[in-house]
């Protein structure tokens, strides 16, 4: 049966991804939505079709709504335009994409349909995790997580209808990012062009440098105690550089279970789109007898001061992860734009925290 699909997020590199799954599996997009990026929305809408466009950037959206202004197609702006996306359009799954602190109010607004809400930005749960799931409950839409990880240990749970009173502990694996085995003095050199060189992954800016610091994996823990109903104490983050396994659970009996699959985000796309089904992917499959070895390592917390940060904040609760967040966020455009050093990321991170 064919499904519907509102895709908020659509020219970054998960909503991109989102389409192509969104055309494997023959579902219809009702809504797209983007920040400023109008060429490539133009080809979005031309191509899908969709009822309801939305730009975040007003400026933009005047000059989006004129190119595409003989295909009849509904534009709306600004962050009314948004929620107005995720609210209105009437799919059957809300695909959340939107990076930062834009997303917080969308997302929300996707949970009060009681739709099935799949959600590919941190920024919600991180900076509003509570109020995130409260809603979800409220309205009774579906939450379905589409980070590699976090996809990952859902469908550890949730495969054979496992749910989490038996979990001992949630193991998140990291690729390393690409420095892995550095020393501090050569982080201390890195530049904003190195950084964006990962090894297994090809994701956004941000997320990329991110992965660099160790920081993508301290959002990550913050996203699954909401998520999963577990405390910081429960989570182990492990260094895996070849990004097979893509998280485990280990149970009370001390039984572990993993998800294992090549990288590539389109499965944990596809998989939050079709659960509880599982249907023929474009991914490549694994081939055990190819796999060598898979080794794994504990993170150096002294050389990444930003997974250290991120535990630090998941257990002091209260506004102390949207802090982290918003200081992030800063010090990454920092950096991108060579303000600060590698290590002045987690310093101006640590300093927020502190001014709490």
């Amino acid at each position: 049966m064919q499904k519907t699909l509102t895709i908020l997020g659509s020219t970054g590199s998960i909503g991109r991804q989102t389409l192509e799954v969104a055309e494997h599996l023959g579902h219809r997009i009702l809504a797209l939505s983007a920040g400023k990026n109008i060429e490539l929305l133009e080809e979005q809408t031309r191509k899908y079709k969709p009822a309801l466009v939305a730009v975040f950037d007003e400026k933009a959206a005047g000059a989006f709504e004129s190119r595409i202004s003989d295909t009849g197609v509904q534009t709306v702006q600004g962050m009314d335009g948004l929620i107005e996306a995720a609210k209105n359009s009437g799919a059957d799954t809300i695909v959340t994409a939107i990076a930062g602190e834009a997303g917080l109010q969308p997302t929300l607004a996707a949970l009060e349909t009681g739709r099935r809400v799949a959600i590919a930005n941190k920024e919600p749960l991180v900076c509003a995790g509570e109020t995130v799931m409260e809603t979800a409950r409220r309205y009774g839409a579906e939450i379905i997580p589409v980070d590699s990880e976090h996809s990952a240990i859902f469908q550890c749970l949730h495969e054979k209808g496992i749910n989490t009173s038996g979990v001992k502990k949630i193991i998140l694996t990291a690729s390393g990012g690409p420095f892995r085995g550095k020393t501090r003095d050569e982080l201390s050199k890195v530049t904003p062009e190195m950084a964006l060189r990962h090894p297994n992954w090809s994701m956004g800016q941000k997320v990329t440098i991110d992965s660099a610091t160790l920081m993508n994996k301290g959002l990550e823990i913050i996203e699954a105690i909401h998520l999963f109903g577990v405390t910081p104490e429960q989570i182990e983050v492990v260094i895996h550089p070849e990004s097979i396994i893509h998280s485990m659970v280990e149970f009370t009996d001390n039984t572990v279970i993993a998800q294992l699959s090549n990288p590539d985000m389109r499965l944990p796309i596809q998989y939050a789109l079709t659960y509880p089904q599982r249907v023929p992917s474009l991914i490549k499959a694994l081939d055990i007898t190819e796999l060598k070895q898979l080794t794994f390592d504990k993170p150096d917390y002294e050389l990444f001061p930003c997974l250290r940060l991120a535990y630090e904040a998941a257990k002091q609760g209260g506004t102390a992860c949207a802090i982290l967040n918003k200081a992030n966020e800063e010090a990454v455009n920092r950096f991108i734009n060579n303000e600060i050093g590698f290590y002045g990321i987690s310093d101006k991170i640590e300093e927020a925290l502190k001014g709490k």
